[in-house]
């Protein structure tokens, strides 16, 4: 035997047993059309190439997986970071930590073209503002036609694929109309269309129906729930309104940062006690990959539970008690 084939085998490298250990230590990667995992956002308030300042924490460790063809709201207040998230999603902003994928792309690791080629295919946007959706100057077919050209579909194919999405949104009557000759309403309808023009596979929609009064955003809605249905878009809503959520089946609390609770609602059963659409909720705490979870602001007050807890560990549940050592003294 030669010299080399006797010799023992070379250490492995202090790099390789870190990059082991991290491995062996993450939980296994989460599977959906959108997968955020302990997702990061950092803003620095104040002139930009200058010391000082203030970070504010947009995104504090939030995780979040989606399934493909799904239909949810995420729901949070002002300042909850649901804004933020959208804008991760959309490919207009990046994250400071943590991972975003959507349909398998690390939006973190995206350059400049790829951004705007995943823009344009992959994520479809509707904004709040109905002017921030249509060129004025342009008709509603028009409107639609434009991403198609963008995305390079032969121009005669461009008017038939229109017509669809405009007939499948019950508008296609109002195909010659300029977005001013629209109501608010049918002015996002045409907005949704002009998401969906080349077939993304994920639709976001800020605040889509809140301009609108209650029986046009219940129209939104249904417009939102065929496009999910019809075209197997799946369809995430960003929104401050607890009331619209209520017509979706999943329904994601984001409070500082975190996702806090979701709300599962199903077809109610015979006998049980049903909201305005038919459905029963079940509300649940979300419990992060690495074991955090916010309780509920109600149950702390009146509980007055605060800075520390004692945990219990029963059969079936765990015990949250308030800290009963508060005020008392140390021996010495």
């Amino acid at each position: 035997m030669t010299p080399a084939e006797t010799a023992p085998p070379a250490p492995p490298e202090l790099a390789d047993l870190r990059a082991a250990a991290l491995q062996g230590a993450r939980p296994p990667a989460r599977d959906g059309l959108v997968v955020c995992e302990n997702l990061v956002r950092i803003f620095r308030t104040g002139p930009a190439g200058r010391p000082g300042g203030v970070e504010v924490q947009a995104l504090q460790g939030l995780d979040l997986v989606v399934a493909e063809g799904e239909l949810l709201a995420v729901v949070g207040s002002s300042g909850s970071g649901k804004s933020t998230l959208l804008s991760i999603l959309a490919g207009l902003d990046r994250p400071s930590a943590g991972t975003a994928r959507v349909a398998g792309t690390d939006l973190a690791a995206l350059g400049r073209r790829a951004r705007t080629e995943y823009r344009r295919r992959t994520v479809g946007v509707v904004r709040q503002q109905t002017g921030r959706n249509l060129l004025p100057y342009l008709t509603a077919r028009e409107n639609v036609q434009l991403p198609l050209g963008y995305a390079g579909l032969a121009r005669a194919k461009r008017p038939p694929r229109a017509a669809e999405l405009l007939d499948l949104l019950g508008i296609g009557r109002l195909a010659h109309r300029r977005p001013a000759e629209l109501s608010g309403g049918e002015q996002q309808r045409v907005a949704i269309a002009v998401a969906m023009a080349n077939n993304p596979r994920l639709l976001l929609a800020d605040e889509p129906t809140g301009e609108l009064d209650t029986a046009t955003a219940a129209e939104i809605f249904a417009a939102l729930r065929e496009a999910n249905r019809e075209l197997g878009v799946t369809v995430l809503v960003v929104t401050h309104d607890a009331l619209v959520s209520e017509q979706v089946r999943r329904t994601v609390r984001i409070r500082d940062g975190r996702t806090s609770t979701e709300v599962l609602r199903r077809r109610a059963d015979e006998g049980e006690r049903a909201g305005s659409h038919g459905l029963v909720g079940q509300e649940y705490a979300v419990l992060d990959r690495v074991g955090r979870l916010q309780l509920p602001r109600e149950f702390t007050e009146r509980l007055a539970l605060r800075d520390r807890v004692r945990l219990l560990l029963e059969a079936d549940h765990i015990g949250v008690w308030p800290d009963q050592t508060e005020g008392e003294g140390t021996e010495g």
